[in-house]
């Protein structure tokens, strides 16, 4: 990996599944994991609705890139100070916004695989919204005591929350492509391990994938939502959040899985389109950084089905994944 500006992973950033083993757990009934909102107020309206539907009392931990489009003033304190008032966590969005230089960019630490110009664009954007952040030190100020890693214990599950992988905040290693890839399944398998949880749920590669890995006679779980700001399957503009429970979501889901009867399953985030497109525009208007990189996306959706986000790749033990 290069070390130029959005491709490289600071050390600050590399925290390691012992770090997430040794994390305080909260004992909670129902969990939303809410990656990649993107600053998208519709969107988060729209998740407090689901949780206000709920028939029980739901955590939201709002797993980093909470921030992203919203470079204009009100939609920088609406979004930040809704987040605030729950568990929140750092993404690379976040950190790079404490950080007084820009040596990392926008910090997603992209692979090779990604376009230069679309690192390009995203330093551009990074750069924008700091420029906003910096104007409000009380934001800032609450952004700065955020960890990179939570823990849960849902029913008979430990839960452990990242915004990339086990090993970094920036990580790509639950990333689809990492996660189907037979060579990394021992690493996948030790980060279970050391970290001592039975699911891990990530974000940060804005791409949805759920993925079960039969360990020592236990079912494990890694769930990335995605985005829960943007569209995540083709013709489909809905984000996506994970929901973690001890019982079934009274909401639709999209792809689900059971361990030890808790249901953690992909949900779609419905939320006013119109709306979210008009608030974007204003701020990145056709020729801009986000809008070149992003405006297909948020009409049309990305090439990608949700067949490819939820499929076995082993047999489940008995008594295990359901």
């Amino acid at each position: 990996m290069g070390e130029s500006p959005g491709r490289s992973c600071p050390l600050s950033y590399r925290h390691g599944p012992q770090a997430i083993a040794a994390s305080p757990a909260a004992d909670v009934e129902t969990l939303y994991v809410i990656g990649g909102l993107y600053g998208n107020q519709p969107a988060l309206d729209a998740i407090l609705a689901l949780a206000a539907g709920e028939p029980g009392p739901v955590r939201l931990c709002f797993n980093g890139d909470f921030n992203w489009f919203n470079i204009d003033d009100q939609g920088f304190l609406a979004v930040n100070r809704a987040v605030l008032a729950h568990d929140a966590m750092l993404g690379n969005v976040e950190a790079e916004l404490l950080t007084p230089g820009s040596e990392a960019g926008c910090g997603c630490a992209y692979p090779e695989n990604v376009d230069a110009d679309v690192v390009e664009r995203s330093n551009r954007i990074h750069a924008r919204l700091k420029a906003t952040a910096l104007k409000h030190s009380e934001i800032i100020d609450g952004l700065r005591p955020l960890p990179m890693v939570r823990r849960y214990h849902i029913g008979t599950l430990a839960i452990g929350v990242v915004h990339g992988d086990a090993q970094s905040l920036a990580g790509w290693g639950f990333d689809v492509a990492a996660l189907d890839d037979e060579n990394n399944r021992a690493e996948i398998d030790e980060s279970f391990r050391l970290a001592e949880v039975d699911v891990f749920a990530s974000t940060h590669t804005c791409q949805p994938v759920l993925r079960d890995y039969p360990i020592d006679s236990r079912g494990r779980l890694v769930i990335n939502n995605g985005a829960a700001g943007m569209p995540n399957f083709r013709g489909d503009r809905r984000g996506l959040i994970t929901r973690i429970g001890c019982l079934p979501a009274i909401c639709e889901t999209a792809y689900g899985k059971q361990i030890d009867r808790v249901h953690i399953d992909a949900i779609p985030v419905g939320y006013d389109h119109d709306r979210w497109e008009s608030q974007f525009l204003r701020n990145w208007p056709a020729g801009s950084a986000a809008w070149a990189s992003y405006f297909e996306r948020i009409h049309e959706g990305p090439y990608y089905r949700h067949e490819q986000a939820c499929i076995d790749i082993n047999e489940s033990p008995p008594g295990g994944i359901s």
